[in-house]
């Protein structure tokens, strides 16, 4: 009897065994993606396959062929996964294939389309930043989002146009919001429509007294600036600024399309209004501090959340080490066992023993504080400034409420 047991129980287990490398070598999402588009550039999650209508595919094929550049495309469905490194995926999905060109991730929350592109150009080619184009397409803010052909040949549009200078078309009525009348508004979204309308005359009036004020004051500064020479900001100062202007604008397209769409859930007011108070910080910081790295980082983290929040997505924090990096998916140990994010860049450099050089602004030294040196901003007295207070709000996500008390 012992022995049929020992048989049965070998029998079994033989038949096992075969299924466990399956599972434990399931690659991850970058992988299985990458592998698909070394045969095809248009990329369909099994998920969605089914679902998938096939004149979509088509209009995306068609628009890739036409693009003028290497274009990949992927469709997936929203994931912890992507919640947590969707913004990092395309730059994983290029690192994987090493070709120049467009990579697009469209992503589907609930029932509407979102996606994430990089344009990566070949070394040496200059051209306008995808990311540039995107916020003056004045089209971009009413392209339907129901279906994921527009958005993505839309996207597509706007890279051929950044990688060598072509004319953007105008966007086919089909792939349009419907324009809606007053007598469409609930009663709600008068109100709602009536506060924005009110806040945005009084920020309208606010900016023109503070950039009055502002410009008086600065008047004499420039002529001090050229006589010191190097104790000017850092030139990165101006790339960031650029970067925090654009995202601002990505961030009210999204809050338009959030606005838009009709019988918004409980859970979409909340984003909406959490989008907007993110959104007025990232305003106020460009507003009161032109010229300000720590204002233009502080206005380029805020703005990124409020984009991704008004488009669904999970609010993510910033690098701590770098707030203009990628945002901060891992948490490492850093001094006195507080924890903080950090980007992929920053954690290999962790790993490896060393700090990262980290955003580096302009500090005062020396025995009368006449000298100047670039030091790391988390150096800086807390006191002094919300984002080193917060880095940024990698430590606490109070960032909007203590810039609108300053």
């Amino acid at each position: 009897m012992s022995a049929a047991r020992l048989l049965a129980a070998l029998v079994a287990l033989s038949a096992f065994l075969p299924a466990l490398p399956a599972q434990a070598g399931t690659p991850e999402l970058p992988d299985r993606i990458a592998a698909a588009w070394r045969t095809d550039h248009v990329s369909v999650d099994e998920r969605l396959r089914a679902t998938m209508p096939a004149s979509e595919l088509a209009r995306i094929r068609t628009a890739i062929r036409t693009a003028g550049l290497p274009v990949y495309v992927a469709l997936v469905p929203q994931s912890p996964y992507l919640r947590a490194s969707g913004y990092d995926l395309p730059t994983l999905l290029h690192a994987r294939i090493g070709e120049p060109g467009v990579y697009i991730v469209a992503v589907v929350y609930d029932n509407y389309w979102s996606d994430n592109a990089q344009l990566f150009r070949p070394a040496g080619l200059r051209g306008r930043d995808l990311s540039s184009v995107r916020a003056d397409d004045k089209q971009d803010s009413d392209v339907v989002d129901e279906r994921p052909a527009p958005q993505i040949v839309r996207t597509i549009q706007q890279a051929s146009t950044a990688y060598d200078g072509r004319p953007l078309p105008q966007v086919p009525a089909a792939d349009l919001e419907p324009q809606r009348s007053d007598g469409g508004l609930s009663v709600t979204d008068k109100e709602d429509r009536s506060a924005y309308v009110g806040l945005g005359v009084g920020g309208v009036l606010g900016f023109a007294l503070v950039l009055f004020l502002g410009l008086r004051r600065r008047r004499p500064a420039k002529r001090v600036r050229r006589e010191r020479g190097d104790g000017s900001p850092p030139i990165e100062a101006w790339d960031v600024e650029l970067k925090a202007d654009d995202k601002i604008k990505q961030a009210e397209r999204a809050l338009v399309r959030l606005d838009k769409r009709n019988n918004k859930s409980t859970k979409q007011l909340d984003q909406r209004d959490d989008a907007y108070r993110r959104l007025d910080a990232a305003r106020t910081l460009r507003a009161d501090q032109p010229e300000d790295l720590l204002a233009a980082a502080g206005a380029l983290v805020l703005a990124r959340q409020a984009e991704r929040v008004a488009s669904g997505a999970e609010l993510q924090p910033p690098c701590f080490f770098n707030p203009t990096h990628n945002p901060g998916t891992t948490t490492v140990d850093w001094e006195d066992e507080v924890e903080v994010p950090a980007c992929q860049s920053c954690v290999s450099v962790i790993r490896r023993g060393r700090t990262p050089i980290g955003l580096r602004v302009w500090s005062k030294s020396g025995l009368l504080g006449h000298d100047r040196k670039q030091v790391p901003y988390w150096t800086l007295d807390p006191e002094d400034n919300p984002m080193v207070a917060t880095g940024f709000g990698a430590l606490s996500d109070d960032l909007p409420e203590r810039i609108a008390v300053r």
